[in-house]
């Protein structure tokens, strides 16, 4: 595989998702373990409520997404990458982190909490390592 993305690669900006279609990528990639693929009702506010979302689509078929929460100036809380598995390693997801970061503005920091099995991803790409994310998670 390349590290490059195929040129059959599409790369979308806040391209309308269906939540179905969402839900099957998520379910082909790793993040489909951690979110609540279960929960459609959820899942369709996850992308009303996303204020940058950049999708990567082979023809019609979602093969990529990176959902963000951001204020554009100061920090964006990449809260999703998936890629879905099939194609991995071809570049999508540094990609849409790329597609993340060019809509961003110049003093606008990108944070996000790492999936355990991409835990070793995310240094590749830049991202500097801090153990000092907390969570509160609803009872």
């Amino acid at each position: 595989m390349t590290d490059q993305p195929s040129a059959a690669i599409e790369f979308r900006i806040d391209a309308p998702i269906d939540v179905d279609t969402a839900i099957a990528l998520y379910r082909r990639s790793t993040l489909g373990e951690r979110r609540p693929v279960d929960h459609p009702e959820i899942f369709a506010d996850m992308l009303r409520h996303a204020n940058l979302t950049v999708s990567a689509w082979h023809g019609e078929r979602l093969v990529g997404i990176a959902r963000s929460l951001t204020d554009f100036s100061y920090v964006a809380y990449l809260a999703d990458l998936a890629v879905d598995a099939d194609y991995q390693k071809q570049g999508i997801g540094k990609q849409l982190i790329e597609e993340t970061r060019n809509r961003l503005g110049a003093t606008c920091m990108l944070v996000l909490l790492a999936a355990p099995k991409a835990n070793d991803y995310y240094p590749k790409l830049g991202f500097e390592h801090n153990p000092r994310a907390w969570m509160l998670k609803k009872q």
